[in-house]
């Protein structure tokens, strides 16, 4: 964090409530010629690094504290410790620079860590019993199929005509007669017939006729 990063987060965290660009602005202006576009700039970075955050009041925004001033502080003792390659020398160096008041506070808080109560180991939950496999219903069982019934060998008798009432017999037609066929002729006798006597009876004229005309 920058000089003017640092100058703008010591206000935030002073005020501890949301903040506009033009507040930050007045008070720098008291220590320092400072421009209103540069402020806007700085409080945006610290919005990009994580240091503030902001919510939109109008045509502005207003700007809070992530963190607090000594979680500020502790992370930079961390990456400046960090960066040693021998870091429990560089805490020995840290602490003989220390001014006295600096010591006991040193000596408080280490005091404060060791009285608190360690916290439990936390317990690997028992993994649950794993469910019973379900069973697979059997298929009921099919219905026997029902015997067919028994046909009756016995036939029932046929249902009797009931007796012609003298109505129908009237209206019954009467059966057309056939014809009889008509006698046939009696067929011509062979031999000697009229047939015979005619001829000879025509041979003796003409035999006659002859005689005449001599």
């Amino acid at each position: 964090m920058g000089e003017l990063e640092d100058a703008v987060m010591t206000r935030v965290w002073q005020w501890n409530r949301p903040v506009t660009v033009r507040e930050v602005l007045e008070d720098l202006q008291q220590d320092r010629s400072i421009a209103y576009t540069t402020v806007m700039t700085v409080m945006d970075n610290l919005h990009q690094k994580g240091w503030v955050r902001r919510e939109v009041e109008g045509r502005a925004y207003r700007y809070t504290a992530v963190s607090t001033r000594a979680a500020y502080s502790a992370a930079l003792m961390n990456e400046a410790w960090a960066q040693s390659d021998n870091p429990a020398a560089a805490l020995v160096a840290f602490f003989g620079m220390m001014s006295p008041e600096q010591r006991e506070a040193l000596q408080a808080a280490v005091r404060m860590v060791q009285t608190e109560p360690s916290p439990a180991p936390e317990q690997t939950p028992e993994p649950a019993p794993e469910p019973a496999p379900e069973q697979t219903p059997e298929p009921a069982p099919e219905p026997a199929p029902e015997p067919a019934p028994e046909q009756s060998q016995e036939q029932s008798p046929e249902p009797e005509s009931a007796p012609e009432t003298e109505a129908v017999r009237e209206a019954r037609p009467e059966p057309e007669e056939t014809p009889k066929p008509a006698p046939a002729p009696p067929a011509e006798e062979s031999g000697d017939g009229p047939g015979e006597s005619v001829g000879e009876g025509a041979g003796e004229g003409a035999d006659e006729g002859r005689t005449t005309g001599r």
